[in-house]
C-alpha cells in the first residue's frame, strides 16, 4: 500500500504520465497505524520517564548550526534505514525489493497491505515517514549521551554532505562528457 497520494508519475524522457498510483484506503491499516502510534507514543513517554527519574533535563533551544546539522543527520539516518541496500536485510520480512532506486539505494513496497506489519513495511519504505522516528533518537541522544549522539549527528551530516557532493560530481560529468 502506497502512503503517498494519488498522482501521475512523469517519464523523465518524455514526460508523459507512465502509472497512476491509486489513493490510500486507510481502512486496511487504521489498526497497524493505531498500533505504530501507540509504540511511538510509548517510545516517547518511556524516554521522557526515563529522562525524569535520572534527572537528566532537556537540552535546550537548537542554535541554528545544530538545527542545520541535526536536519542533516536525520535526513541521511532516514535514507539510510529506508532506502539503502546495505541495510535491505533488516527490511526484508516486511518490504518486497521493486527494482533499484538512486545511487547505492533500492526501491521496495510493503509486503503486506494492512496491519502492523503493513505499516512497519510502510515506516520502513518511506523516509518522510521515519524522519520523526530518526528525529526522537537524535533527541534521545541529545537527552541521555549529548557527547556520543553529537558525534553521530555530526558524522550522519558530513555523509549526507558527500552524499550531496557525490551527486553534485556525477552530474558535472555528465554535463562535461
Amino acid at each position: 500500500m502506497n502512503v503517498m497520494p494519488a498522482f501521475e508519475e512523469l517519464d523523465p524522457d518524455n514526460e508523459e504520465p507512465t502509472e497512476k498510483r491509486p489513493p490510500l484506503d486507510p481502512k486496511g491499516s487504521v489498526g497497524g497505524h493505531a498500533a505504530m502510534l501507540a509504540g511511538y507514543g510509548l517510545v516517547v513517554a518511556t524516554i521522557s520517564a526515563v529522562a525524569a527519574f535520572t534527572g537528566k533535563k532537556l537540552p535546550g533551544k537548537m542554535s541554528t548550526r545544530d538545527l542545520a546539522v541535526t536536519s542533516l543527520a536525520a535526513h541521511k539516518l532516514s535514507r539510510t534505514v529506508t532506502k539503502d541496500a546495505v541495510t535491505s536485510p533488516l527490511r526484508a520480512p516486511f518490504v518486497d525489493h521493486d527494482g533499484d532506486g538512486g545511487p547505492g539505494e533500492v526501491m521496495e513496497s510493503p509486503k503486506h497491505e494492512d496491519g502492523l506489519r503493513g505499516s512497519v513495511g510502510e515506516l520502513l519504505t518511506c523516509p518522510f515517514c521515519f524522519d520523526v522516528w530518526a528525529l526522537t533518537a537524535l533527541t534521545a541522544g541529545r537527552v541521555f549521551a549529548p557527547r556520543v549522539s553529537g558525534v553521530w549527528v555530526d558524522a550522519l551530516a558530513a555523509l549526507a554532505g558527500a552524499d550531496f557532493l557525490h551527486l553534485a560530481y556525477a552530474k558535472a560529468q555528465q554535463a562535461a562528457g
